[in-house]
């Protein structure tokens, strides 16, 4: 049972930062991309960030230049670091990754609040 688990949610004011980490857990041989959505209340899902196992990162427009995806291949985690945080970037934030157990497979943590205030 592979589960993903996200952690570093929170209430922030406009302006500040917070981090976000996800960690993937199991009978895990290989992981590939992993990504960061988030989803707003009324709004679709939509990606935030996504980042190869060789480390190319790719950003939605909206969080360039503000926020930054890592991993550890080592041990299976995606981070976000997230600056300059806009009450815009309020959603509930969920990791994804490519995961390799007894086959390929798309795995989703449960989601993190983040709220910024204005």
């Amino acid at each position: 049972q592979v589960q993903l688990v996200e952690s570093g949610g929170g209430l922030v004011q406009a302006g500040g930062s917070l981090g976000l980490s996800c960690a993937a857990s199991g009978s895990i041989f290989s992981t590939n991309a992993m990504a960061w959505y988030r989803q707003a209340p009324g709004k679709q899902r939509e990606m935030v960030a996504r980042i190869t196992r060789g480390g190319t990162a790719n950003y939605a427009d909206s969080v360039k230049g503000r926020f930054t995806i890592s991993r550890d291949n080592a041990k299976n985690v995606v981070y976000l670091q997230m600056n300059s945080l806009k009450p815009e970037d309020t959603a509930v934030y969920y990791c994804n990754a490519e995961v390799w157990s007894s086959g390929w497979a798309l795995r989703w943590g449960q989601g993190t609040q983040v709220t910024v205030s204005s």
